[in-house]
């Protein structure tokens, strides 16, 4: 692969993980309004907008996967698309919450097709260390759009209210489909494909639960994407609340994401070097670190507040940095031994990763007092145990 057709791939394959950060980050500034308009009696349960699309992908995943692997991977994420787009126009009619919830929910399993085949197409063009490189630029790329998302959405809620958000997700979904149609050759040739059959997948599935790589990976991505779903669920409360500075917080969140990005630069520049394992173990023992002592200063009270909302942005950066320093290199640890059955691999992985992160993260952000105290205390628990099972779990690779 020339080094520019490289280029073009790293930027779709960013841009279709980019439909799950717009979906999320870009509804973060449309909660205070939902949880006025459709649950002024219960705010909290805004925060379920989030949580529900995740639950969704996560369910969904476990059918994108080895779908793609039966019919290729374009076919399944077009039509993955396009029930993305119905599934967004469901939610900008949406009259009540309930019924909100539901369109997300099918919103999260549409998407999880772009989301979890879009892995398996990285893995059908590479392996190994090269993998993770490969997915470190794409999370350096991605990391832009939830800068933009929430200026986005405040924007898109200044123009029509935050039902037209919805109607930004169609648009985007239509562009990021028609450049995969266009553009991307098909990554799974017609012989490497594998018949849609129950025994056949049954087989596959128990390959994959075989390696202790991929169970120990799969439990460490759910511990930090549940650390990431539970800051995204509280983080504009949080800003709104107790520190005053819920108009600018998308400005805010737009810098805290461009400064995150440092975490995928390194990450590309260690990872060939380090290996996934230490960077991976490293990672998680800076994020402790930082949790521990943000939730000393912060819940202290000595502070002035601007000294504090410093030292929760400063965190914020550190944890969102984690993920391009911990995923990609879960995700090509996991993917390795693999390669035969990436679809399959990919569903299973992202499947029970994203429902086990969404069954920790909602405790942990309805747990929302009005400080951020209850979120750095629960991602401190859940960053030392991703630390423990790296260190321990994966500390022996199985041969390939």
């Amino acid at each position: 692969m020339t080094k520019s057709r490289t280029f073009e791939f790293v930027a779709l394959i960013a841009a279709l993980f980019a439909t799950i950060a717009i979906s999320i980050d870009g509804m973060l500034p449309a909660l205070p309004e939902i949880a006025a308009t459709l649950s002024p009696d219960a705010p909290n349960a805004a925060q379920l907008v989030v949580t529900s699309f995740v639950f969704g992908m996560g369910i969904g995943t476990l059918f994108a996967g080895p779908l793609s692997d039966a019919f290729g991977r374009k076919r399944v994420i077009l039509i993955g698309g396009g029930f993305y787009a119905l599934a967004a126009l469901a939610c900008y009619f949406a009259p009540s919450l309930e019924v909100l919830l539901v369109a997300r929910v099918l919103q999260g399993l549409a998407a999880s097709a772009p989301r979890a085949v879009s892995i398996a197409m990285v893995r059908d063009l590479f392996s190994g260390r090269d993998m993770a490189r490969i997915m470190s630029f794409v999370m350096m790329v991605f990391t832009l759009v939830p800068a933009m998302a929430p200026l986005m959405g405040s924007g898109i809620m200044s123009l029509g209210g935050w039902h037209a958000i919805f109607l930004a997700y169609i648009a985007f979904s239509g562009l990021t489909m028609l450049w995969l149609g266009l553009r991307q050759p098909e990554t799974l040739a017609v012989d490497r494909r594998r018949p849609l059959r129950v025994t056949t997948l049954l087989a596959a599935l128990r390959e994959v639960l075989s390696y202790r790589v991929i169970l120990v990976g799969t439990v460490i991505q759910a511990l930090t994407l549940a650390a990431l779903f539970a800051t995204l669920s509280s983080i504009q409360s949080i800003f709104e609340q107790q520190f005053h500075r819920g108009a600018s917080f998308p400005l805010w969140f737009a810098f805290i994401a461009l400064m995150a990005m440092s975490g995928s630069m390194l990450n590309s520049r260690i990872v060939m070097t380090l290996g996934m394992h230490r960077v991976v173990t490293r990672t998680y023992a800076g994020v402790v670190g930082l949790s521990l002592a943000a939730l000393t200063l912060i819940s202290s009270g000595l502070l002035p507040e601007s000294i504090s909302f410093s030292v929760q942005v400063l965190w914020c950066i550190g944890l969102f940095a984690m993920m391009g320093l911990t995923m990609g290199n879960l995700n090509a640890l996991a993917m390795e031994p693999v390669g035969h059955i990436a679809g399959m691999a990919a569903s299973v992985i992202s499947a029970m990763a994203t429902v086990g992160s969404v069954l920790l993260a909602i405790p942990v952000g309805l747990a929302f007092n009005g400080t951020s105290t209850p979120l750095l205390a629960g991602v401190a628990v859940l960053s030392g145990l991703a630390l423990l099972l790296s260190r321990f779990g994966l500390a022996t690779r199985p041969k390939t």
